[in-house]
């Protein structure tokens, strides 16, 4: 099943042109800078605004096109805004009990008590918006859209207005969400350690237009999108833990690039993780190098090159079928005669946990 969307619009210099045909599972995260068009695209999918000549289809339910325009409220859909926008003058249970009051009990897909177990807002049902910090604040919100049953979860950078402890403090519930609801989740944000922990599948914006939609670990790699390019670049792998090692404190990781080893975490064997290895961190090599401290060489494959200014290029790798990167110096790239097709060894010095 698949969300189709199509939308064309014109407010002063902006102009929307979306054409974009994404999953109806997992999270999809909608990547771009300020003013390219990210909230102007949930809103519509959400009802709030109406383009004329629009589309939008959830699996086999039409919710715009043509003359049809399935207003906001009957859309089962929960948004969730950059501002928490909770009533204040109620408490948070009766906050969450307002949306959960407005679905039939029969077709509550989710009560008061699993949408606060997800969230972790136990301890907060008795206090008042103005008391909770900006995390607490969203929590709650996220909690509320979930008790209104939605069949799709759209998410407006919920945490662009948090510092980076009170983003620590949401994420996992985020990824809760993920890992134990089936609802779609449609996330815009404009911050790609947030869209890398998050995202099954990217939608790349810019000037108002989708410049490339897919899955994220391919996306991330491109080596014709902004991206890879950037100077935290990084790939993005989905691994299993495979063994504990106590007397080093390390964890094994089994992923499609290969083995890697992470130090110790609160993991187990069999947990699914996901894990970011940054361009700047893999260097290359033609032979494997026994002697060396750096735990995690993998073989690989050359696939494509490009150049990043005058010193460094940017090589990107497949370790089995596992897009890599690794920026090196220009120097480096010719004294190996790298090209597309010539086998080395991915020298990874950090793997960063991203669960």
């Amino acid at each position: 099943m698949s969300i189709r969307a199509r939308f064309r619009a014109r407010r002063g210099d902006f102009a929307l042109d979306i054409d974009l045909e994404i999953p109806a599972r997992g999270v999809t995260s909608v990547f771009g800078p300020s003013g390219c068009g990210k909230t102007t695209l949930l809103r519509a999918m959400a009802g709030l605004d109406r383009h004329p000549g629009g589309l939008l289809e959830f699996g086999e339910t039409l919710w715009q096109s043509g003359e049809v325009f399935v207003p906001p409220h009957q859309r089962a859909v929960g948004y969730v805004f950059q501002e928490a926008s909770l009533f204040e003058h109620l408490d948070v249970r009766r906050n969450i009990e307002f949306a959960l009051r407005r679905v039939p009990a029969a077709d509550r897909s989710l009560d008061l008590e699993r949408a606060v177990e997800l969230l972790d807002i136990a301890a907060l049902l008795r206090r008042r918006p103005p008391t909770l910090s900006g995390g607490e604040r969203q929590r709650v919100a996220i909690a509320r859209a979930l008790a209104s049953s939605p069949r799709l979860l759209l998410l407006d950078e919920p945490l662009a207005a948090l510092d980076r402890h009170r983003r620590r403090e949401i994420l996992p519930c985020l990824e809760r969400l993920h890992a134990e609801l089936d609802i779609p989740v449609v996330h815009v944000s404009h911050q790609p350690d947030e869209v890398a922990r998050l995202a099954s599948h990217l939608v790349l914006m810019d000037s108002g237009q989708a410049v490339a939609s897919g899955p994220l670990t391919e996306l991330m790699t491109r080596l014709d999108l902004p991206l890879a390019h950037d100077p935290e670049a990084a790939a993005v792998l989905e691994a299993t833990v495979s063994h504990l090692d106590p007397e080093y404190r390390l964890t094994s990781l089994d992923s499609a690039a290969g083995r890697l080893t992470v130090l110790e975490s609160q993991l187990e064997t069999g947990d699914r993780v996901r894990v970011q290895i940054h361009a700047r961190d893999v260097s290359l090599a033609l032979d494997p190098h026994p002697g060396s401290s750096i735990l995690n060489v993998l073989p690989a494959r050359v696939d494509s090159i490009v150049e990043e200014g005058p010193a460094l290029v940017t090589v990107r790798l497949l370790a089995g079928e596992a897009p890599l990167l690794s920026r090196i110096t220009r120097k480096s790239a010719d004294i190996l005669e790298l090209a597309p097709g010539k086998p080395v060894y991915a020298q990874v010095k950090s793997v960063a946990l991203l669960n």
